[in-house]
């Protein structure tokens, strides 16, 4: 137990379920392009970044656009995400991640976040968990998107705790490569069958002990 010192975690799939609006808005963008964007093609998105993203939207759509085109219907996109996260509250956080994080407070750990939203600030703030975290680093604070350890090893080093006494918890493949390229321990939010290169993986924060986990 003494030898973690912080938890850093992801926020789409860890603490809230953002991924739905990301999908009726990438889903939405496509119907204008007039394609189809399933549920399944949605799965390759998962802890990608934005333009990254839709570079494989408009794969799916066997479409070829400009620069500037592309950032214009990205930036169309977000505005539709952000409309629809305007209206999400503290019911949106998912089973077991309040009372989480206020188990780390209370034990002492610092903690951070490590996301590639660039809207993750809006999300903490409409959720009411901004004060639940010592450092906020988001896709406005970073150049380079996981699987670089970039977030996380930025999040470590705000928090002042060096990266083997963190351990990072995620929902997607490449968040989890990306703690592993940090030196971090990691704890995988999901299904075994994806996350398996994770130290350990759970169905959701609220079957996380840090009693239980977080031995040396």
């Amino acid at each position: 137990m003494d030898s973690i010192k912080a938890c850093l975690f992801d926020l789409d799939g860890v603490l809230v379920d953002t991924a739905k609006y990301h999908f009726l808005a990438w889903k939405r963008l496509a119907a204008e392009l007039g394609f189809e964007f399933t549920a399944q093609d949605n799965e390759k998105l998962k802890g990608v970044s934005r333009m990254a993203s839709l570079d494989i939207l408009l794969k799916v759509g066997g479409l070829e656009l400009e620069d500037g085109v592309k950032r214009e219907l990205a930036e169309r996109k977000n505005g539709w995400y952000v409309e629809y996260i305007s209206k999400m509250d503290a019911s949106e956080i998912l089973p077991g991640a309040l009372d989480f994080l206020k188990q780390c407070r209370e034990r002492g750990l610092k903690t951070a976040l490590g996301s590639a939203s660039k809207n993750a600030s809006v999300i903490l703030q409409n959720t009411g968990l901004t004060p639940y975290f010592d450092a906020i680093i988001d896709g406005t604070r970073t150049s380079s998107a996981k699987p670089d350890p970039e977030v996380f090893l930025l999040g470590a080093e705000e928090l002042g705790v060096p990266p083997e006494a963190c351990v990072v918890f995620e929902d997607a493949e490449a968040g989890i490569e990306a703690a592993r390229r940090a030196g971090m321990r990691c704890v995988g939010i999901g299904s075994p069958d994806t996350l398996g290169a994770a130290d350990l993986v759970v169905p959701s924060l609220g079957d996380v002990s840090l009693n239980l986990h977080f031995q040396n």
